[in-house]
């Protein structure tokens, strides 16, 4: 593929697939990616056919819209391939992204009853007039989108427009919002009418839905569990993170919808199951040697921390579940332990690790470099050099002779009798 034909090539990730354009001829080539689409299903039931479900296809449009569409065109139609479909006014294309049996579970899952609501149709695979018309109504939606935003915020309406998508014959457009309350949409309608010259669809949306509509990453550095597989939104409330021992900061609760996250609600029952098997603490458990107070419980673990000092961290005693049921049963007999030291040894500090771990925060930063030192001077003939005295010892101590270094004969000092007299007057050792 050469440079002029990669630059052609546009990745429509809200659609889940690859556009490329013929610069000579302009015709469109629609390429569907499986992993670049929200929502996506895996087909575990693949190979297994099922005559009853052998012409139902699930189709995919912008975002999370899917719908699932019977074909009676008499077109062989596999997974990957864009069709034209049945819709309220006009037609629309998408892209096939399932089909088979594993259609039919769709079905379930989505409560769809085929004998009291029957499917829209599948036309007939689109055509590259098709798409090149579709490619032109998708390239108008973010203006399209910004005009919007404007207009209502000139009319004054207390809403917002989160994204726009067009059919694919457009001649329709939907208008997704946001708002709190009751919004009075009939001036808006005509403004767009007259605008866009389409029909107008208004669709309200929740902040979950926008956040998957939008998509993006987490906290827990995952795909947004909206934006990924999640598409029933239930009620959360903030005994979810009760139940957990979660910290009440609604800035960690919150996602980024600015709502508790999804996620709360995936542990509640394995928390609660486990809550129920520790007793109810209501009074202090009674000691010979004094009262140890509840002063923190590990839910997952059954592992109930007890101190004699009900204000103080200092010394926890943790105690399994069941010991702390039969101290509870003791206390109501009149009976008293004998004491909550021998039985356990204190917990200075509770065992939670930070997400990145107990390194230091500057193990990544590059450590000075050690400054060279200097070479020692070479000695000059004669000067006697610690270093080899030391290394001579050394060797003789270990019993290996030591190379001595020899000075030549005429280098060599002349004896103190020997040498030449001085003019000047001389000294000797005495100070005479």
């Amino acid at each position: 593929m050469d440079n002029a034909s990669k630059e052609n090539i546009r990745f429509d990730c809200n659609r889940g697939c690859m556009v490329s354009s013929d610069p000579e001829t302009g015709e469109y080539s629609c390429t569907y990616r499986r992993g670049c689409c929200k929502l996506e299903d895996y087909n575990w039931l693949l190979g297994v056919r099922q005559e009853q479900f052998k012409d139902l296809f699930e189709v995919r449009f912008k975002d999370t819209r899917k719908e699932i569409y019977i074909n009676d065109s008499g077109q062989s139609i596999k997974m990957g391939d864009l069709v034209i479909v049945e819709a309220a006014s006009g037609h629309d294309l998408g892209i096939v992204t399932l089909e088979g049996s594993v259609v039919g579970r769709q079905m379930k899952c989505k409560g769809i009853d085929p004998t009291t609501n029957p499917l829209k149709k599948i036309y007939r695979k689109a055509k590259p007039f098709d798409i090149a018309k579709w490619q032109e109504s998708i390239a108008k939606e973010q203006n399209t989108m910004i005009q919007a935003r404007r207009i209502a915020a000139e009319l004054g309406l207390d809403m917002k427009i989160g994204d726009v998508e067009y059919q694919g014959d457009g001649t329709k457009a939907i208008f997704y919002y946001i708002a709190d309350g009751r919004v009075d949409f009939r001036q808006l309608i005509k403004v767009f009418a007259e605008e866009f010259r389409i029909r107008i669809e208004m669709k309200q949306i929740g902040a979950r839905q926008e956040a998957g509509l939008i998509g993006g990453l987490g906290v827990c550095g995952r795909e947004l569990c909206c934006a990924n597989y999640f598409t029933n939104f239930q009620s959360i409330s903030t005994s979810a993170a009760r139940v957990q021992d979660l910290s009440m900061n609604p800035q960690k609760l919150a996602g980024q919808c600015g709502k508790l996250k999804c996620c709360l609600n995936y542990e509640v029952a394995a928390y609660m199951d486990a809550q129920s098997r520790l007793p109810k603490v209501n009074e202090p458990l009674e000691f010979q040697d004094g009262q140890a107070f509840l002063v923190k419980s590990d839910i997952l673990r059954e592992t109930m921390y007890f101190s004699y000092d009900k204000n103080s961290l200092s010394e926890m005693y943790p105690l399994p579940a069941c010991k702390v049921k039969e101290i509870i049963e003791m206390n109501k007999g009149g009976k008293k332990p004998e004491s909550l030291k021998p039985d356990a040894e204190p917990s200075a500090a509770p065992e939670f690790v930070s997400a990145v771990g107990d390194d230091a925060i500057t193990r990544f930063d590059k450590q000075p470099r050690k400054k060279k030192r200097h070479g020692k001077p070479r000695p000059m003939p004669g000067d006697v050099n610690a270093d080899s005295v030391n290394g001579r010892q050394a060797a003789e101590r270990q019993g290996a002779p030591m190379a001595r270094r020899t000075v030549p004969a005429d280098k060599r000092p002349a004896p103190a009798d020997k040498r030449a007299p001085s003019d000047g007057p001389s000294v000797n050792n005495n100070g005479n």
